[in-house]
């Protein structure tokens, strides 16, 4: 199988356009690495240079340790799926899947035999008789899937194959093809904009933002510990609660963390009060799951916040509350600008913050989030393209509670659970994983 290892690559169009920004990133021999962003973040173009259907304009890329920068497509050892089948109308299902192993000079009766063995794992078995325009979508897909197995590659490459097909038939193909490729063995690059078929399907993921890296991982650790606030946006559904909190720390005591009129306490024993504590007196995102909230009784003690329900929705297996709890939320746009209205103290928070920076190391970006720090502006107070929103906290309900619009609802919070964010979007931790 095929190692794949993409060294400071960086990809300028001519009209000027930087689709891919010094990206870093290795896939391990026989990896199910996805590649997750929204359009035009790039991912399609990191996908055409592995393949090398587009040249990078500086860095390297590495096939089993060997550069192939120069490597023309043929020699690469890859098979390439895509979002529009790209059959050949004229041929059956059969010529199609063994159109490879044609132009390879295999012979016909061994060609028959690998094309009816991947056929019929595939099960497509009973249509390789068929054009391509007498089958449905699912069944194009699998045709076309079927016609990059039968080459045995050391590397697929799938960009959205599933793109075009309806939700259901997504389902069933997501466990088809990871169960195929695991069984096969085959190093594998899959691009989406669908976080549950990265989050379902990946060994690995790799979001993407304009063309900069914002974080690697397993599932687990990009959907549990997120190095950004855009990946922290970008994963989960309902969308992560991002908040505006302002920072108070009591020595030996706790972390105060100032939501309008309401708080939470951060105890002084959690091990990552030290890190929100460099924060003292300025203002931070703080990120809430909605499975980190649990609706209690009014007067419960501990971590609570109280809210109004500003509206319903209802699910079928659950319901959604959205509660105003008099806080200001984070707003992180498709493409990744977060916004927030700046306040009379926007100029000192900046000032503050990159002292706080100097004091802590905090100001060098790390190695997951590679955005350079003249591209960075405040999430808290950029200028230009802010708007003030009132916090929709979203909180998972019983299906049609006996609530609605105005209610009052008190919340529990998990307080470790919580995420932290620096003015510039990045993680505040302690360690990394």
């Amino acid at each position: 199988m095929t190692t794949v290892a993409l060294k400071d690559v960086t990809k300028v169009f001519p009209d000027g356009t930087v689709a891919v920004d010094n990206v870093n990133l290795d896939v391990n021999d026989g990896e199910f690495m996805v590649l997750l962003g929204p359009s035009g973040c790039g991912k399609s173009t990191v996908l055409r240079m592995v393949a090398g259907l587009e040249d990078p304009t500086s860095g390297a890329i590495l096939l089993d340790g060997e550069l192939a920068n120069d490597l023309p497509p043929r020699d690469r050892r890859i098979a390439m799926v895509f979002q529009d089948f790209a059959l050949y109308p004229h041929m059956t299902v059969g010529d199609n899947i063994g159109f490879p192993l044609r132009l390879s000079g295999v012979e016909q009766g061994p060609r028959g035999e690998r094309v009816a063995d991947v056929a019929s794992a595939l099960g497509i078995g009973d249509v390789l008789a068929r054009k391509p325009n007498q089958l449905s979508g699912g069944q194009r897909q699998r045709v076309a899937m079927g016609r990059a197995i039968v080459r045995r590659p050391g590397l697929f490459l799938m960009d959205e194959p599933l793109s075009n097909l309806d939700s259901g038939l997504r389902a069933e193909l997501r466990a088809e093809i990871s169960g195929l490729v695991r069984e096969l063995g085959v190093s594998t690059i899959y691009v989406t904009h669908d976080q549950a078929e990265a989050l379902t399907m990946a060994d690995r993921v790799a979001i993407l933002r304009r063309g900069v890296l914002q974080d690697v991982g397993t599932p687990t650790q990009v959907y549990g510990r997120p190095a950004t606030l855009y990946v922290a946006a970008f994963l989960g559904s309902p969308r992560m609660n991002l908040l505006e909190a302002s920072v108070y720390v009591h020595l030996d005591r706790y972390v105060a963390l100032n939501f309008g009129e309401q708080a939470l306490y951060l105890p002084w024993d959690d091990i990552r009060a030290r890190a929100v504590a460099h924060y003292h007196g300025e203002r931070i995102v703080v990120g809430m799951r909605a499975e980190a909230l649990t609706p209690v009784a009014p007067g419960t003690p501990g971590d609570v916040l109280q809210g109004r329900i500003r509206y319903l929705e209802h699910h079928g297996h659950e319901s959604l509350a959205f509660l105003d709890i008099g806080a200001t939320a984070i707003v992180v746009d498709d493409i990744g600008g977060a916004v927030s209205e700046p306040t009379g103290g926007s100029g000192r928070f900046r000032r503050f913050g990159h002292v706080v920076q100097r004091l802590t190391g905090r100001g060098e970006p790390r190695e997951s989030s590679t955005e350079s720090s003249s591209n960075r502006t405040s999430v808290l107070s950029d200028p230009g393209r802010h708007h003030r929103r009132p916090a929709e906290l979203a909180v998972r309900l019983a299906p049609y509670p006996a609530v609605s619009s105005g209610h009052p609802l008190a919340i529990s919070v998990r307080m470790d659970a919580l995420h932290f964010f620096d003015e510039r979007g990045d993680r505040i931790d302690v360690g990394w994983r």
